[in-house]
């Protein structure tokens, strides 16, 4: 397994260029986000009839997805899978307030394909493709990376 450090070294290489790099700052947590309140978006009757769950932060496939990435990037860094974890829980937090005032499956899917749009051009200004055609744990690196980068400045 590549270490914490060789994963950023190599995400590193195709987000160059500043503009990209703002892009990225706001699309890959805006993603991250979204696809939070898309798996909070799917009841799951199995997590919630067979452990008796009356929560809507755990009757939900957001939480298992969650804790399948945060062991992740526990086994990559500590200091990363405390972010991590903070920015998860600050996830779940937003979408329940935001699923108070629209349908979250609908909002989630708006910040998702808008955050997209947003990588592509930023992408297409760098001159380089987006690295999770080669490897689709860079969609999992990139929020690191994003937090990581953000806390140098």
């Amino acid at each position: 397994m590549k270490t914490i450090n060789q994963w950023f070294d190599e995400y590193a290489v195709n987000h160059q260029n500043k503009t990209n790099q703002t892009i990225h700052f706001i699309s890959v947590p805006a993603i991250f986000f979204s696809i939070v309140g898309m798996l909070m978006s799917i009841p799951s009757i199995i997590i919630s009839d067979n452990l008796n769950i009356n929560n809507p932060f755990l009757e939900n496939w957001a939480m298992p997805v969650l804790i399948l990435l945060l062991i992740f990037y526990i086994g990559l860094s500590f200091s990363i899978f405390v972010r991590m974890l903070t920015f998860s829980i600050v996830c779940l937090m937003g979408n329940y307030f935001l699923s108070l005032v629209s349908p979250l499956i609908y909002s989630s899917l708006v910040i998702f394909v808008v955050a997209w749009i947003g990588q592509f051009y930023g992408h297409k200004l760098e001159g380089k493709k987006s690295l999770f055609l080669k490897d689709l744990q860079f969609l999992l690196i990139g929020p690191a990376w994003v937090f990581k980068k953000k806390s140098k400045k």
